[in-house]
């Protein structure tokens, strides 16, 4: 992962902190332009993966659009170089102030989620004398086959319209002068590496652009929303997802009307595993069977494993020595503070270096001040001389 001048300067800085490799991230997006421009695909960063502006700033660099949730993003994206008709807003709580922001910036798209929703942007729209694009969110009923707080595809998520929603939708959007409905928008969870489950996603598409299509409607845009996975257990196996068979599935399986133009809102694949959180170990502490490694990041540096479980990979950058089990923890007043349990690692001591892996989406864009720390730095590859 990293030199021994590296290896030097995160010595010499005050952990923890995230360190951005940004050679990897950039050919990372060199890899997803290739591939999607051989099907002529139109991606949107998802920018609630990492906001960071020096990672938003690369990522527009190659010309990709905006994927945003809340109004902050949206403004985010635009203060970045991002073209805000490539900007596509997605949520289920869009708030009116919000609206009116998206509006105002004549971005590219909504995506609704709800009859009230498009209600709304509506009311909003014809205040401004505006046109507003939408796409609708369709709920495919999909399983993501992925933990079920990122699964958000099914009947009994929050998320999306239903189809028994269909009729009634087309009868509002038939009588309305201030919305135009340019889209199909379907996002079925995250942290998906099954690419089986994409085939269902297209399949399931293609039985709704039937339906729309029995009543007069073709769309020019479908989304099919982001959810692609990164390798936590090995990243360095796989430090780029493999692109180019993801794209081409949908290319296999989706069934496009003439000139329709298929979107993706890729967030995670894009900067997973170009991060790292590097910290210092405070102490080790003997347990009745364990040891514990406890460190200087906690869960307000990275939420992940407190709030899913999830995996990261754990590496002490210091020592050499025969590998121990340790519970890898942080500081903060909760039990749910622990990145990992019985980690194997060589023998730990204070200050070694320990970097938690692929920490570079839902890492610091979920950063908190509980217990009131100090919001971790960000250090970039192409800084260290």
């Amino acid at each position: 992962m990293i030199n021994s001048s590296t290896y030097n300067y995160f010595n010499s800085q005050e952990t923890p902190f995230y360190y951005y490799d940004m050679e990897l991230l950039e050919n990372s997006l060199i890899s997803i332009k290739k591939e999607a421009a051989q099907y002529n695909y139109h991606v949107h960063y998802a920018i609630k993966a990492n906001a960071n502006p020096r990672i938003l700033s690369l990522i527009q660099s190659y010309g990709f659009g905006a994927d945003c949730v809340s109004g902050n993003e949206i403004k985010r994206s635009i203060e970045n170089g991002f073209s805000t008709d490539k900007i596509v807003y997605a949520g289920v709580g869009k708030s009116d102030r919000e609206i009116e922001l998206a509006l105002d910036s004549d971005i590219f798209c909504f995506n609704c989620e709800s009859i009230p929703e498009i209600e709304v942007i509506e009311e909003i729209a014809k205040s401004k004398n505006k046109v507003a694009n939408i796409a609708l969110r369709i709920n495919p009923n999909v399983n993501a086959n992925t933990h079920h707080y990122i699964t958000t595809g099914i009947a009994e998520n929050k998320f999306g319209i239903n189809p028994w929603e269909f009729e009634e939708i087309l009868s509002i959007l038939r009588k309305s002068k201030n919305l135009n409905l340019i889209g199909l928008h379907f996002h079925i969870g995250s942290q998906i590496v099954d690419l089986s489950v994409f085939k269902s996603l297209c399949i399931r598409i293609n039985e709704i652009q039937d339906w729309f299509l029995d009543h007069q409607i073709i769309v020019d845009h479908i989304n099919v929303g982001g959810g692609f996975g990164i390798n936590y257990h090995q990243p360095d196996e796989e430090p780029i997802p493999d692109f180019k068979n993801y794209f081409a599935l949908f290319k296999e399986f989706l069934n496009l009307k003439a000139n329709q133009e298929v979107h993706f809102e890729l967030g995670r694949s894009i900067v997973g595993q170009c991060g790292s959180l590097i910290s210092r170990v405070l102490y080790v502490k003997k347990g009745i069977n364990t040891k514990f490694a406890i460190l200087d990041a906690g869960m307000t540096d990275l939420l992940r494993p407190a709030l899913y479980q999830a995996f990261h990979k754990i590496e002490n950058l210091s020592s050499n020595e025969s590998p121990e089990n340790y519970d890898v923890v942080g500081p903060i007043c909760e039990s749910s503070d622990c990145f990992g349990k019985a980690v194997s690692l060589p023998e730990t001591k204070r200050n070694d270096l320990i970097a938690i892996r692929s920490a570079g989406a839902y890492g610091e864009v979920m950063a908190s001040e509980y217990n009131l720390r100090k919001v971790a730095t960000s250090f970039f590859s192409n800084d260290i001389k």
